[in-house]
């Protein structure tokens, strides 16, 4: 029998589309149904989160998720800016060294 996995603060925000502070808040307020594991972690069923995210996203006027795709891809690229423009950087040198290579060969 296989044990069902129970979904983190951390997991369950994504999903509801609020913070982990939100989502600790309505656990406290017993608006969304949890478990405490070692009396202080919270833990929450996947069933459990289903039932209440429409409520929850209508509380919070969270838009659906194909509206924010384009949201979704600015905030990418803005929180992983450098990442981007060092791998471009490493690109362009490459076919530079490989180029000349190519060229004196």
């Amino acid at each position: 029998m296989m044990k069902e996995k129970l979904f983190t603060t951390r997991e369950v925000s994504p999903v509801l589309g609020i913070s982990e502070k939100d989502v600790i808040g309505l656990a406290n307020k017993n608006i969304i149904p949890h478990f405490k594991v070692a009396g202080e972690f919270l833990r929450f069923k996947k069933e459990d989160i289903l039932k209440v995210e429409s409520a929850i996203k209508k509380k919070y006027n969270i838009p659906e998720k194909k509206e924010r795709s384009l949201e979704q891809v600015k905030e990418f690229i803005y929180f992983n800016d450098f990442y981007l423009v060092s791998a471009m950087i490493i690109v362009v040198l490459l076919w530079i060294i490989f180029r000349d290579l190519a060229i004196s060969v």
